[in-house]
């Protein structure tokens, strides 16, 4: 928000330069992020002075220059060489003197030099007005007052305007300091808290506002008040548009406005000044005399100022006539209602919206504009009226025109100020330091918060409505703490520390031991945003639409629906930086689900895992080789064994979203499910490479992460490594294999390791081999040969009887 110096000293006499008010303004709470200088002419005029022409001779050697000698106001006079040809002796003529930087129209600069001019040397330029920035002509030096003093500054003399703009931060809860008015009462109450005298608010006076005739009269009918609470209005007859004078376009131009007319400019400004918008219909637009506020039928179309047609929705707020809608209401004019260069009367519009209503109006049509930026924050329902008259004065002083009707103002139910209780011990208590009470009571009083009584232990406030951000205690003390200021408030040098004691289970440093795992196995932790596109469910059967959680007013279709699965949320980023040439990735993440099921809302905590493209960046001694399955899986057996999770039971995926996969549980849930992504959903995201994806079940997981700690002694007797070459049918797996061993010898079969699969020739039809290893070990003694001989022959004969498997 930007906010002009000089306008706010309008509204208070302040003598500071604007560094200090900036540091005041930025403890007070409202941040100044910078200041910029602002003139009215750039450059302003700087260097140029008025001079006296003492004499004027022709030039030598052209016909079309002539050597004059200037008075500028300095020791002596100086010599010019000029070309125009209306230079004469005795004129008053603006000269840019040396060093002087002058700007063209597209605002870059040259400076005046020293220089000879066929042989003459000339020291300044006696200038035109196009030359200065002061208008288009150039047939002639300009010719000034001759009563003026040589050596006066140009910028005293055209009354070149330059401010100090202050950019302040505005955080969306100060309302309140959303214009100039607002600005100066937070400066004054800083103010007062320094001890600075003489700080009264000097608002406008509206006492010239008088009813000349009442021959235009424009009805008004409020349909819902809880839309409308308050709305006021009245015409004007007899106005002329036409540009705004200079000190109004200096004023907007100042804060980055661009002035438009001179009724346009007025709403603008008191916008700005005091934090009400207005709004200006042509008088003669308005069918039937009649201003209708109400909501339209779903579905009706509507042109906007923009010339953009847009369909209102059934909440949409509008001021109607009789034949329509002229404006949505506190967000943006209509095309056909707006005021022209032919508009001569104008009912003018003030009013307080309802601020759900016209954010929600706002969002749905995607317009931002100063003034629903403001209704949707909430103004002062008080200033309604107040704002009018004050737009009303201006409009005749810079439009003339005669106030042609009595000033309309619908406001059934008065919008109440808030009753706070604030107990001192509270106070002292937040802030860590006592306040004295009358410090706090000077302080709320500078703040326009009524005490309305007083006892030993605290106050009854009355806050203003326009207050919206202060309507608890908290608030209060916030309050009071910002304008006594942050910096006065002491501190200890004394450090205070506490231990707390928390289980070594807890989901935050799980968390970062698993995250810190996946890390030095060179993944990246991802955040996705949570909102997502509700199409996505048509991705897989087992997301239902009837469970998505929608937002009510969403920022976008995109972002319309909190997600179901972290999948696609995920491959939105592997895409992402696919396109960016970033295609060798491993991602993980931390984050949620979230399901609105029958029994009410429910949110699911995940792990997700995402990798795709080579296992390592291409290098000199190692060939390019892409992730697989079997690398992905090492990962997922990874974590859930560093968890102490390592007895599950493992099944394949047989579902939309992975093309081959598995799931580990126990009993009847489900830890993680992984495997690879179908080729139909990676061609949604754009991806033609692989992709593999694991989702964890975090919270059934931390359920099971067991809190005591298990120690088991290094084995002191050595183990035995037998291998077998078993010849199996081809639709036999690992699995199998594995679960048949295990169920065999419980107790010294301690590791069995796939570590070759053969299919091909010299193999009967049907048939792979696999050679399969076992780590025997026996913790209490040395084992036999005998007895390792044993247990071989029956894990082979288990095998044969089992899956029909012989050694080859």
């Amino acid at each position: 928000m930007r906010i002009s110096y000089n306008w706010l000293k309008q509204f208070i006499k302040l003598d500071w330069n604007s560094e200090e008010t900036s540091a005041l303004l930025t403890d007070l709470g409202l941040e100044v992020e910078g200041v910029d200088k602002y003139e009215s002419l750039k450059g302003g005029l700087e260097g140029v002075v008025v001079g006296h022409v003492l004499t004027c001779v022709q030039h030598s050697n052209a016909d079309k220059l002539r050597v004059t000698t200037v008075d500028i106001g300095a020791e002596a006079p100086v010599q010019i060489v000029c070309g125009a040809p209306n230079v004469a002796v005795g004129q008053k003529v603006p000269v840019a003197t040396i060093g002087t930087k002058l700007y063209d129209k597209e605002g870059n600069a040259f400076e005046i030099k020293k220089g000879k001019i066929r042989g003459e040397e000339s020291h300044g330029m006696i200038c035109a007005e196009d030359e200065l920035g002061l208008g288009e002509g150039h047939d002639g030096i300009m010719v000034l007052d001759e009563k003026l003093v040589p050596g006066t500054p140009a910028s005293k003399v055209f009354n070149i305007e330059t401010d100090e703009v202050f950019e302040i931060g505005l955080t969306p809860n100060r309302a309140d300091a959303m214009s100039h008015w607002g600005v100066a009462r937070d400066l004054r109450a800083g103010l007062i808290q320094k001890g600075v005298n003489h700080t009264e608010l000097m608002t406008p006076s509206v006492s010239k506002f008088k009813v000349e005739k009442r021959t235009l009269k424009v009805d008004v009918k409020v349909e819902d008040s809880k839309l409308a609470p308050r709305y006021c209005g009245v015409t004007i007859s007899g106005i002329t548009v036409k540009p705004s004078p200079s000190w109004l376009q200096n004023r907007l131009k100042a804060i980055g406005l661009t002035p438009k007319n001179n009724i346009v400019d007025v709403t603008n400004y008191v916008l700005h000044e005091l934090g009400q918008p207005l709004h200006a219909f042509d008088a003669a637009k308005i069918k039937g005399s009649k201003v209708v506020v109400k909501t339209m039928p779903a579905g009706t179309k509507f042109v906007t100022l923009d010339e953009v047609e847009r369909i209102l929705h059934e909440e949409d707020l509008m001021i109607c006539d009789e034949s329509g809608p002229m404006c949505i209401a506190g967000v943006f004019g209509g095309k056909n209602s707006g005021v022209t260069e032919n508009t001569n009367a104008i009912f003018l519009e003030s009013a307080y919206f309802n601020p759900v209503s016209i954010r929600k109006t706002a969002k749905r049509h995607t317009l931002s504009t100063d003034a629903s930026f403001r209704f949707e924050r909430g103004i002062d329902p008080t200033i309604t009226e107040y704002a009018l008259k004050r737009a009303a004065l201006l409009i005749q002083e810079v439009a003339g025109g005669e106030i042609t009707s009595d000033p309309i103002d619908i406001y059934p139910k008065k919008i109440e100020d808030f009753s706070v209780l604030l107990n001192f011990n509270n106070v002292n208590k937040i802030i860590g330091q006592e306040i004295p009470k009358e410090t706090i009571k000077k302080i709320l009083v500078s703040l326009d918060i009524k005490v309305n009584s007083v006892s030993d232990a605290g106050l009854g406030l009355v806050i203003p409505a326009y207050r919206v951000d202060v309507q608890r205690e908290i608030d209060v003390i916030e309050e009071i703490l910002r304008v006594y200021g942050y910096n006065n408030i002491g501190f200890t040098t004394k450090l205070n520390a506490s231990i707390s004691n928390s289980s070594r289970t807890e989901d935050y440093k799980i968390q970062n031991l698993i995250a810190n795992q996946l890390v030095s196995q060179g993944f990246n932790e991802m955040m996705a945003n949570s909102l997502t596109s509700p199409d996505y469910i048509k991705l897989s059967d087992k997301l239902k639409e009837e469970f998505n959680v929608l937002m009510l007013n969403p920022l976008s279709n995109d972002l319309s629906a909190m997600r179901q699965s972290l999948l696609f949320s995920g491959l939105e980023a592997v895409s992402y930086n696919i396109n960016r040439k970033k295609s060798d990735l491993k991602l993980f993440e931390f984050g949620k689900s979230y399901h609105k099921m029958p029994s009410g809302y429910e949110e699911n905590k995940h792990l997700t895992l995402l990798v795709t493209g080579n296992r390592q960046m291409e290098n000199w001694n190692s060939s390019e080789k892409p992730s697989d399955f079997f690398l992905f899986k090492g990962y997922v057996n990874a974590i859930l064994s560093r968890l102490g999770l390592e007895k599950t039971t493992s099944q394949p995926l047989d579902n939309d979203v992975f093309a081959e996969g598995i799931a580990y549980s126990t009993g009847k849930e489900i830890l993680v499910e992984f495997g690879t992504v179908k080729k139909s959903i990676l061609k949604h995201f754009d991806i033609k490479q692989e992709v593999l994806f694991a989702d964890f079940n975090w919270g059934e997981i931390l359920k099971l992460i067991s809190t005591k700690i298990k120690f088991v002694e290094i084995p002191k007797y050595p183990e035995v490594r037998r291998d077998l070459a078993l010849l199996v049918d081809s639709s036999i797996q690992f699995e199998q294999v594995y679960s048949i061993a295990k169920q065999t010898e419980k107790s010294l079969l301690k590791d069995i390791n796939l570590f070759d699969v053969y299919e091909g020739t010299n193999l009967p039809e049907g048939k792979k081999s696999y050679a399969v290893s076992f780590m025997l070990q026996d913790n209490s003694k040395t084992l036999t040969d005998a007895q390792i001989d044993k247990i071989m022959s029956k894990l082979q004969q288990n095998f044969e009887k089992e899956i029909g498997a012989t050694l080859r």
